[in-house]
């Protein structure tokens, strides 16, 4: 559900809108994160047949990173964290699809 589905809702509804609740869209977010991700997604992936997804190949990050003007050791850092906080939630989901997959098969 997107935001601007979930305030039509609570308006057809006539229910008081709770934010907590409210789905956010990219430009809730601060610049930084929103930069941090057009970062992670810029990234090639490492994937492998068997394995699935790896995380991001960051062979580049440096270079991506001054494409971005990124200059502080501040900011850096942070991308780099937002960039492994990503990389370890779409590996979990990678791995969830392969284990679904590998019990489709075997139950055959």
């Amino acid at each position: 559900m997107t935001k601007d589905q979930y305030l039509r809702m609570m308006e057809q509804t006539g229910e008081e809108i709770d934010w907590d609740r409210c789905p956010p869209e990219i430009e809730d977010f601060p610049e930084s994160v929103v930069t941090g991700i057009n970062i992670y997604h810029s990234m090639g992936d490492r994937t492998f047949p068997d394995i699935g997804f790896t995380g991001k190949d960051l062979t580049y990050l440096d270079r991506i990173l001054d494409l971005y003007l990124i200059k502080e050791r501040i900011e850096k850092e942070w991308i780099f964290e937002l960039i492994l906080f990503l990389d370890s939630h779409y590996i979990s989901e990678s791995q969830k699809r392969i284990q679904a997959e590998y019990k489709k098969i075997k139950n055959k």
